[in-house]
Parts: structure tokens; sequence; C-alpha cells
């Protein structure tokens, strides 16, 4: 007679799961049907301009959709940094803003998140000394990805993928492309031609979206609607 096998990790808990379903049937049942519905990150990116008082207002009442907003501008560090101290004074989340590249600006605000572009390897040196900070990067291939992934970035922007006007006459990414990407033990974010005909078009797979014009052109009850559908 053979004996009972020994279950352990994955085994185990898979053996345990069963023994709850068949325990406790239809409430276990609705509780991970309910844990289906992954999180999706909502991350604006500001137009590329001085910002206005108009900007600041729409940030703030947008604020409760989206998770994250990178400041990406041609602002002097001084204007950009008046600007954020009147945004955070006017209660917006100081966890929310992420500041682009400029880690001197980060570090006088006392920010807690930076973004960087592709192949900028001052990403992986400032992530490796400063481990608490949310450090992200824009990325447009696997390779570029799995480059964040082994240094320990949070979490990578991937695109374009939709059809873009700020990329006239470049395709999008292919299937394969973002088949490969997605295979990345980080969150992969969606960018480039999100829009509200596009947005129920991105992939599974993906940890969120992130737009300008999308998150510039809504309102706060048409976001929350749209994330709440995702």
């Amino acid at each position: 007679m053979e004996p009972d096998p020994v279950y352990t990790g994955v085994g185990k808990w898979r053996i345990a799961l069963f023994d709850a379903l068949f325990f406790y049937g239809e409430t276990v049942l609705f509780y991970l049907d309910n844990f289906k519905k992954e999180y999706i990150m909502y991350i604006a990116i500001t137009p590329y301009r001085t910002l206005t008082q108009a900007d600041l207002r729409h940030f703030i009442a947008i604020a409760p959709a989206i998770d994250h907003l990178i400041f990406r501008t041609p602002m002097q560090q001084e204007d950009l940094k008046r600007f954020l101290e009147r945004l955070l004074q006017a209660g917006f989340p100081k966890s929310k803003i992420t500041v682009h590249s400029d880690m001197e600006l980060l570090q006088k605000l006392d920010l807690r998140a930076i973004h960087f572009r592709e192949h900028d390897e001052r990403a992986f040196q400032f992530k490796a000394t400063h481990s608490q900070i949310m450090v992200s990067m824009s990325t447009h291939s696997a390779a570029s990805a799995q480059a964040a992934e082994a240094h320990h970035l949070d979490y990578v922007l991937f695109g374009h993928l939709f059809s873009t006007k700020s990329k006239p006459g470049k395709a999008p990414r292919t299937q394969a492309e973002i088949t490969a990407v997605l295979r990345v033990g980080i969150p992969v974010v969606a960018l480039g031609g999100i829009n509200a005909e596009t947005v129920g078009r991105v992939p599974s797979g993906f940890a969120g979206i992130a737009a300008i014009s999308y998150f510039m052109e809504n309102d706060l009850e048409t976001l929350c609607s749209a994330k709440e559908a995702e």
C-alpha cells in the first residue's frame, strides 16, 4: 500500500484550498471570484509644456482616480518646485507625485517616486542606493524591461501600444513584443495611444495604463467609471 503523499509549498497550498472549497463551498467561491479582479494602475503624465493654474486644479480634481502623476515638463527646476509646492499645499497626495529624472528635486521636496527614460543608467544606480524610493522607467522592448527587473525597479511603462500622434509613422508594438514584455516579473504599464476608444482594448496582463491626453481630457467621474469597468 502506497503511503500518503507529503505536500509542501504550492502543493500544500493547493490541498488546503481544496479543503476550504469542500467545507465552505459557495462562500469561498464568492471570495475567489472577487480576487480575480486585479488592481489596475492609472498613471497620468503631464503635457510637455509649462504647467498652469488650470492644470493644478485639474490634477487636484482627478487625484482620487490616479495612482501616480509623472511630471515631465520643460520647466526649470525652481519653477517646477514652486508648482509642486502649491500642488501639495492644495492637498494633492505626496505619494502620487513622480518627478522625471530630477533626483535633486526629489530630495528637495522629500518625494517618494522618480521616473527615468529608457537606458538611463542613473535609474539603476539610484535604486541601488535608495531602495525605499519607487523608481520606474519607460521601455520599448522586453530586453529593457528585463534590465529594469534585474535592477529591482518597481515598474516599467511599455509602448507604444496603439497609433499615436506623438509618434507619427511609427507602428505600434507587435503582439510578439507584447507577449515577450509581459513575461517579466515586475508590473508593466501600457503606454501610447490610449484614449476612450482604445482603453478597453489594452491586452490583459498589463498592470495598468499611462497616458497624457486621456487623463487631461477626462474628469474624475469618467476616470473612476472607466477604472471600475476594467
